[in-house]
């Protein structure tokens, strides 16, 4: 699962040309996904802080609880290490931060735009003399994917569909038997287990720093609320239902979403349906280097415009993937990144139509010099994606 000491000595050259273009002498970096993609360090994320220093010049540095020691050591972790035994500690993560800094030249450090006020007081309080500041550096480089990171989010890719088709195959195999179906939380646990067994059997060794395997899961009226959680709702035939899953090798994330109608679709869905797979397919041919994120949105939400369901949007295309699900760019109107090939993005139009059904289709693609190319390959078309329980 590590990748090749090549690819973070790589990524440390790129980061030490960005941080002298902003004349920074180094980053802290203080977010579980950043420090996994600087030097492959996974971690479960608590009140206990990591720091990890990059500087410009010379060799990274990182500061941990003493009870992640071992298991720095288990990912063959070869950057320099000193400890601090708890938090909030007698000698606190920060002043053992400080104390290993002492006698390093650094007056500019950069850190995430997303670390909190309170961590910024706690570090200006013990690293004393320098500024700190604000710096895209690290997001930028993350912003597309390096030739290591690829062939994990393909591998997650085909998690997630198989995910997809164990969902599928739980509501079929009910109606064929005759029994009742699901519930929203037993199809949740149900695709989420699956992922996550079919992580543990594929790879020695798992490492994650949000999750391995995730879904949301909701049908009928609740698939209308695109960030609805599962609830005891059982399925019922008749049913929209939108699967909304993830998966994650090393972290490297995919989501594969699809819509199902559980028995023959109505006039009424075939319409949204099919309004939503154009407008998903429009919007992801449009997924080309050189275009701006805005473009590629307006793009394919006026699919949807134009077939006058313009009421019935409620987010943007879709958003960019990688160590985390949800990362830049945005594909959405206020973000004007021009695509690069190597960037991955979730091309996800949805409509939401209130008290009857939500219809939302994902796949996870990845911007190339031939155009966009979909590493999510499951069915798309209506036909396929009607569940009937005949054998």
């Amino acid at each position: 699962m590590r990748l090749p000491d090549s690819f973070y000595a790589t990524v440390r050259t790129r980061l030490s040309a960005a941080l002298a273009e902003r004349d920074l002498d180094g980053f802290l970096a203080t977010a579980p996904a950043d420090v996994a993609f600087l030097v492959g360090f996974f971690y479960i994320a608590t009140e206990r802080p990591v720091y990890l220093w990059m500087p410009r010049e010379g060799d990274p540095l990182l500061v941990i609880p003493r009870l992640d020691e071992e298991y720095a050591a288990q990912q063959e972790v070869t950057v320099d290490t000193v400890s601090y035994f708890e938090y909030p500690g007698v000698v606190s993560a920060e002043e053992t931060l400080a104390t290993a800094l002492s006698g390093r030249r650094a007056r500019r450090i950069g850190i995430s735009a997303g670390l909190s006020v309170g961590a910024v007081d706690k570090l200006n309080r013990a690293v004393t003399g320098v500024s700190l500041v604000p710096t895209d550096a690290v997001a930028n480089l993350r912003l597309t994917k390096f030739a290591e990171e690829i062939p994990l989010h393909e591998a997650a890719a085909r998690i997630c569909d198989d995910m997809l088709a164990a969902g599928r195959e739980l509501i079929a195999d009910a109606l064929a038997r005759g029994t009742e179906l699901p519930r929203e939380d037993e199809l949740a646990r149900h695709v989420i287990g699956y992922g996550t067994d079919r992580m543990y059997a594929d790879y020695e060794r798992v490492v994650y720093t949000t999750k391995v395997a995730g879904g949301l899961v909701y049908a009928g009226p609740n698939s209308a609320l695109p960030h609805g959680l599962p609830t005891r709702r059982r399925i019922q035939p008749g049913d929209t239902l939108i699967l909304s899953l993830g998966a994650a090798v090393a972290s490297r994330f995919v989501e594969s979403e699809r819509t199902f109608v559980v028995g023959e679709p109505t006039t009424e869905q075939r319409r949204y349906y099919e309004a939503d797979r154009e407008a998903q397919q429009v919007g992801t041919e449009a997924m080309l280097a050189g275009r701006t994120c805005a473009e590629v949105n307006r793009t394919c939400l006026d699919v949807l415009r134009g077939h006058g369901l313009g009421e019935f949007i409620r987010h943007r295309q879709g958003h960019g993937i990688g160590l985390q699900n949800h990362e830049a760019p945005w594909v959405e109107d206020g973000d004007h990144t021009v695509l690069a090939p190597g960037m991955l993005l979730s091309s996800e139009p949805g409509v939401y139509v209130p008290g009857h059904a939500g219809y939302r289709i994902s796949d996870t693609v990845l911007v190339t010099e031939s155009g966009p190319r979909r590493l999510t390959s499951y069915p798309r078309d209506l036909e396929a994606n009607v569940i009937e329980g005949v054998r």
